[in-house]
């Protein structure tokens, strides 16, 4: 009997030295990672704490990620930048910000009259976006691995002082309006700015901006748009779906190991599903609520729609015929549209049938 006592006491001591051995080869990583957004932002930055925490947690301390709110670190405009520098090892961003340097990135951050939230996934993940993204990034000279870490649904068309009735209002109104939706206004004569969601309230107190769209209506009402102006117009038009992203130093990438890439991928499309299904759950109860303080809950009328579509699809031609990247993506994109839009009609009940 104590000769097998002792063959197992050996087979458990090597095994015990097996694991630590597998362990040691994994060092252990601190990784800095600002983010774009307030983790107190439904759908769209508490992805970024909820992610941190449980890859910290499933590794088990091995891989600890530091979340670091907007302005504690670093601007939230300059984190592509100090990621692919190696100033910090990660970041959680909307890409879009950076379209200046990298053209093709709002086609992976939201498309004006674009994809719809769970048709970007299926994309994005299915249809080579995921890789070519990768791509992109890699031939405008950034390194980075970019990992979609968060979706939320449709943002609002923004807050104005009056509802817009026709093209002309947008003619000489300052407005803050991001990535492709941005230079689709422009060419209305809009004088559009890009400031960061911490800055509006203020913009829009001081007149320094006289309309503005941010995000969803669970964001916009934490924002306090709702105070100062009182027409919160939609469909979001610029902005069907809005992705977000873990982007981590290339270098730190390559160091991590295939079980704790792994732990970061499966967190991260996790962290997808939980930002789209917060915004969905919050956002009716937050537009009942605003309508009920006398907020303009509107739309746009379709005629004004379609007349934005089509200078959509102008500036989309345009950022395609200077920029390759661009004009792959796109193509890709639109191809799959062109399919999915066949199951839309005919899966999706009509939203007079579930009231």
């Amino acid at each position: 009997m104590s000769k097998i006592k002792n063959l197992l006491l050996s087979a458990a001591i090597a095994t015990a030295g097996f694991s630590t051995l597998g362990t040691a080869q994994a060092d252990d990583l601190r990784w800095k990672m600002p983010v774009a957004f307030s983790t107190k932002l439904p759908g769209l930055g508490s992805p970024a704490a909820w992610v941190a925490d449980k890859i910290t947690t499933a590794s088990d301390g091995s891989l600890k990620i530091k979340v670091y709110e907007p302005k504690e670190l670093l601007p939230p405009f300059e984190i592509l930048q100090a990621v692919s520098d190696g100033k910090v090892s990660a970041g959680y961003t909307w890409i879009g910000y950076d379209q200046g340097k990298v053209p093709a990135l709002p086609l992976f951050a939201a498309v004006p009259f674009g994809l719809k939230p769970p048709a970007f996934a299926g994309w994005y993940l299915y249809g080579g976006g995921e890789q070519m993204l990768q791509e992109v990034y890699a031939n405008k000279g950034f390194n980075v691995h970019a990992q979609l870490c968060g979706i939320i649904g449709p943002e609002t068309a923004g807050w104005y002082k009056q509802p817009i009735t026709s093209l002309e209002d947008y003619k000489g109104m300052k407005i803050r309006f991001a990535g492709l939706g941005g230079k689709v206004i422009e060419k209305l004569g809009a004088s559009v700015t890009m400031l960061p969601g911490g800055e509006l309230f203020q913009a829009l107190e001081k007149g320094t901006i006289d309309a503005t769209e941010f995000s969803m209506p669970a964001i916009d009402q934490i924002l306090g748009f709702n105070q100062i102006v009182k027409n919160n117009l939609f469909p979001g038009w610029h902005q069907p779906f809005t992705a977000q992203y873990m982007l981590i130093n290339g270098d730190e990438w390559k160091s991590t190991t295939p079980a704790q890439k792994a732990l970061i991928e499966s967190t991260c499309t996790a962290g997808v599903l939980r930002g789209l299904a917060e915004g969905e759950y919050k956002n009716g109860a937050v537009l009942t609520k605003l309508a009920a303080e006398g907020i303009n809950v509107g739309k746009i009328p379709m005629p004004i729609l379609k007349q934005l579509k089509g200078i959509t699809n102008e500036v989309l031609a345009e950022e395609a015929a200077g920029d390759a990247d661009f004009k792959r993506a796109l193509e890709s994109q639109q191809a799959f549209q062109a399919e999915y839009v066949i199951w839309d009609e005919h899966a999706y009940l009509p939203t007079e049938l579930i009231k």
